[in-house]
């Protein structure tokens, strides 16, 4: 069995492995894990050119919003 000196102990290679593989996939889940909520109200700017297209895109959206929310019964 190979072993390496670190420390001032022997450390068998077969643990160095272990160690690597479990530090490369703890991290791995660290990063990767929690819950990601998506925020509420964030949309896209409105680049209307006057308030009445604004009010009609803003209409519209709700609209679109509203039907989509019925036909998931």
């Amino acid at each position: 069995m190979q072993t390496y000196n670190i420390l001032g102990r022997k450390v068998g290679s077969h643990y160095l492995a272990m160690l690597t593989l479990g530090t490369l996939f703890g991290t791995s889940y660290a990063m990767a894990g929690g819950s990601k909520k998506p925020q509420a109200g964030a949309t896209p700017p409105l680049n209307a050119s006057s308030p009445d297209e604004a009010d009609f895109i803003k209409k519209f959206l709700d609209s679109a919003d509203g039907k989509k929310a019925e036909s998931k019964h």
